[in-house]
């Protein structure tokens, strides 16, 4: 699945700029933008094929109308409200052909009205499409981190499936995993910096989406007694934190640009130069460097939550810790060791 997926994405971007071009697709230089001349988008057109033809190796996942309401945007400016009821009445199609939450695995296993858990699948797909979108500000850094996301994530969906009785590796998450994150793969060759097409929202509201789902189909059906982890108290809290965890740092950048600009008096929604992307540029990094140090921290985030599931005892912090001062130690002292480094 990762295979087709990477490659039908790979081979059909080209395609896909060149009717971005003759639509007049484009997304202009704006106060808050790092690009410097115009650049084609509907890359997240692409991303749709190739995992469009690991569906049809795979048979069928039939939840893929949130992309629509992106490529549309792409082509013509929707106002924030188009958006938003566009994703809530895809996440309502989603939850209501059979990929919500079923349960939560908290306090054991905790099942509440199934209203309750349809708003519930709602709101996870409004957070995860957002999140997505909110750090799609650089060249190649959105589809890198939601792969890196989707690979830790395959991971450890793949290894809780072989503790099924019987072992079935083959779940919805461990396909829509794997088939993204050939999608980001396939993308990011034309997608890294100096980019030649942007994803657009119909990108990133399809990684967003694709991510949510996998989410849901894994967190909202799991019985914490099933986790890997040897550790009773781990165990409890694996299916909630590793999802958290692997979503760290785009749910990080929503939660820090709503309340900045909440304290500024903006709405939530109006767009901003902010973001960590943003922050890294202004500390000294070069464009492809904050690109790189943000997938340090993304791999850290979600390989580290993710190691907790397959080891115990203190090896996982101490590796954790190990990379996360290196990480800091690069991020702070890169700009003043290498300013003019071309990486």
């Amino acid at each position: 699945m990762f295979v087709v997926a990477a490659a039908m994405t790979y081979v059909s971007t080209p395609l896909v700029r060149w009717c971005a071009i003759r639509l007049g697709a484009f997304t202009p230089v704006r106060e808050r933008d790092v690009h410097a001349v115009p650049i084609p988008r509907l890359g997240g057109v692409a991303m749709l094929f190739g995992f469009g033809a690991a569906l049809l190796v795979a048979s069928r996942l039939p939840y893929l109308r949130q992309i629509f309401v992106g490529a549309i945007d792409d082509i013509r400016e929707l106002d924030w409200l188009t958006k938003l009821a566009g994703q809530v009445l895809a996440a309502g199609v989603m939850a209501f052909q059979g990929v919500q939450l079923l349960q939560l695995p908290v306090f054991g296993v905790t099942v509440l009205p199934a209203p309750v858990l349809a708003g519930l699948t709602i709101l996870i797909v409004l957070i995860s499409t957002n999140a997505v979108n909110f750090i799609d500000g650089l060249d190649g850094l959105a589809a890198g981190v939601v792969g890196i996301a989707a690979l830790a994530f395959f991971a450890y969906t793949y290894l809780l499936s072989k503790t099924y009785d019987p072992p079935n590796v083959f779940s919805s998450a461990t396909f829509i995993t794997a088939a993204l994150v050939g999608v980001c793969v396939g993308f990011l060759p034309h997608n890294f910096h100096p980019a030649r097409l942007f994803m657009g929202d119909a990108g990133a509201l399809l990684l967003g989406l694709l991510l949510a789902a996998a989410t849901i189909s894994i967190t909202g059906s799991i019985d914490p007694s099933t986790s890997l982890s040897g550790n009773t108290a781990v165990a409890i809290f694996l299916p909630i934190v590793v999802p958290l965890a692997i979503l760290t740092l785009p749910l990080l950048d929503v939660l820090l640009a709503v309340v900045r600009r909440t304290r500024a008096g903006m709405r939530p929604w109006h767009p901003d130069a902010g973001h960590l992307h943003h922050r890294m540029l202004k500390i000294g990094h070069t464009h492809r460097r904050a690109v790189l140090l943000l997938y340090l921290w993304a791999a850290l985030l979600a390989m580290g939550a993710v190691s907790f599931a397959y080891v115990d005892g203190w090896l996982p912090i101490v590796v954790i810790a190990v990379i996360a001062g290196t990480a800091v130690v690069l991020t702070v002292g890169l700009p003043r060791w290498r300013p003019s480094d071309r990486l």
